[in-house]
């Protein structure tokens, strides 16, 4: 099989762009390429169209490669939930829930048989698998159970990229200290060093390159430059260092509430992309503030974190908001945490029982076993009647809304789309709900939503003509490519 590998010296080196980018730049030279990631651990995940869940960010990279994301390009999703426990996902299907310290014992051995057939399949349909590691390959104590780095890059005589975070400092350290931890078979698979994030004159980094290149013998194939949040990162790590981009011309706040187990912000990338919106993510301890809409994000334990938005008071907060007129939107498990109960009578998400949502919309949600992941496209009743709305949801929970006789008035509240399982909105458009992730990448909806809170500040309203946000990521992808060509050299690393 015909592979090349990326590593890191650090998680968040850059790994998963530098494997984007190359996805694009070889797809772009006639290559017939594939994305790959044996193991990934998080709670950014997509839906397949046969329904199976990997990683997003292997999503985006199977699009960056023109092909459809499957499952065997992430053979192995982990999405942590806490209490050190995450649910384990194999070939697009949960499995099991195992704490790290029994993750070896039971997976190890079905793991890597996932990752040996999924690289098989791979091969059968693609010239060139690009693989990406996770975190460190030299994290000495963890070497024995690593299924996503060496192991993978020994397994297929890959040719590997270490990429190394300058920005932080310490590169040169990083590269030197991963190198010498590595095995000789290990290292003698690096080709080529990386370094990524880099800010100032290149004149200034050769002496620090010259010596690098004369104390390991392996050349910097590349110095890519710093370049603006593109896509999120895969946890929500990166959330805790974002801060709002300042736009001129910027007319509309929306927070999230940033979840301790927040999932699928890759949701509001549409939002963020809009130059008259900002948006900010809000701690559940911060002040609220006055924006024009707040959004309750996905999250993969819904009860715990509800429970913290009680605790810190960001509940009452939000209560008080919605009953100001405020608009409130809750999307996944956000969308149950609205309703008036959420009941767990399996424990499926820790103890069972039996807990109070924030109680704005007439909502009972019962967490189940079996999970709901699935494609889905919808025609919208809300904002505007008959949009065409593509999504996908990713959730153990089922949610019901309460008759009139259980003492609700149902009828104030109105389906979103021709699915009225996928979410409803109050009469006076002010409080939605919805199963749907990706909601905001349909253009014409996302901005029919915007302009209802343009409408509440008196401003006009924008156009509603526009493009879905994967036509904007496409020219993200495409300008991606660019800069990393322009300052890498592929030629040492790809097959003849």
């Amino acid at each position: 099989m015909k592979a090349i590998m990326v590593v890191g010296t650090t998680s968040h080196a850059g790994k998963s762009l530098i494997t984007t980018a190359l996805c694009r730049i070889l797809s772009r030279r006639g290559w017939r390429v594939s994305p790959f990631k044996g193991q990934n651990m998080a709670l950014n995940a997509y839906v397949t169209p046969n329904g199976g869940e990997i990683g997003h960010a292997q999503a985006v990279q199977a699009w960056a490669a023109g092909v459809m994301p499957c499952v065997e390009m992430n053979p192995i999703l982990l999405k942590p939930q806490g209490d050190m426990t995450s649910q384990v996902i194999i070939m697009g299907k949960a499995v099991g829930k195992v704490n790290a310290a029994d993750y070896y014992e039971q997976y190890f051995d079905p793991g890597w048989q996932a990752i040996q057939e999924a690289l098989q399949r791979l091969s059968h349909e693609f010239d060139l698998v690009v693989c990406e590691g996770a975190g460190s390959p030299a994290e000495i104590n963890l070497k024995h159970r690593d299924l996503t780095n060496m192991r993978v890059a020994r397994h297929l005589n890959a040719p590997t990229l270490l990429v190394v975070d300058i920005d932080r400092g310490g590169a040169f350290a990083h590269v030197v200290g991963t190198l010498e931890l590595l095995e000789p078979e290990e290292r003698a698979l690096i080709k080529g060093v990386v370094i990524n994030k880099f800010r100032g004159q290149r004149s200034l980094l050769e002496p620090g390159i010259t010596w690098l290149e004369n104390r390991t013998k392996i050349p910097v194939l590349g110095v890519i430059p710093w370049m603006e949040h593109l896509f999120p990162s895969e946890d929500s790590l990166d959330l805790l260092e974002r801060k709002p981009r300042i736009k001129t011309g910027s007319e509309i706040t929306i927070a999230v509430i940033r979840l301790p187990r927040i999932s699928n912000f890759t949701d509001f990338d549409a939002l963020e992309a809009e130059p008259t919106v900002t948006v900010k993510y809000l701690m559940p301890n911060q002040p609220l503030g006055h924006p024009d809409a707040i959004i309750i994000p996905g999250t993969k334990t819904t009860i715990a974190d509800l429970m913290l938005l009680h605790k810190t008071g960001m509940a009452a907060e939000i209560q008080h908001y919605a009953a100001a007129g405020g608009t409130v939107l809750g999307i996944c498990g956000g969308f149950q945490m609205l309703g008036k109960t959420i009941a767990d009578p399996e424990g499926i998400e820790g103890q069972e029982g039996r807990y109070q949502g924030l109680d704005l919309l007439p909502l009972k949600t019962v967490i189940t076993g079996s999970k709901v992941a699935r494609q889905r496209l919808v025609t919208s009743n809300y904002p505007q009647v008959g949009l065409p709305v593509a999504g996908y949801e990713i959730h153990q929970g089922r949610s019901r809304l309460l008759e009139s006789n259980e003492g609700e008035k149902s009828f104030s509240y109105k389906p979103l789309f021709d699915d009225a399982g996928l979410g409803i909105v109050d009469v006076s458009q002010s409080i939605w709900g919805s199963y749907l992730h990706g909601l905001f990448d349909n253009g014409p909806w996302r901005r029919a939503w915007l302009n209802h809170l343009r409408q509440q500040r008196g401003l006009p309203s924008l156009p509603t003509g526009v493009t879905n946000y994967r036509e904007q990521r496409e020219a993200i992808l495409n300008s991606l490519a660019d800069t990393v060509e322009a300052f890498l050299d592929l030629s040492p690393i790809l097959p003849s």
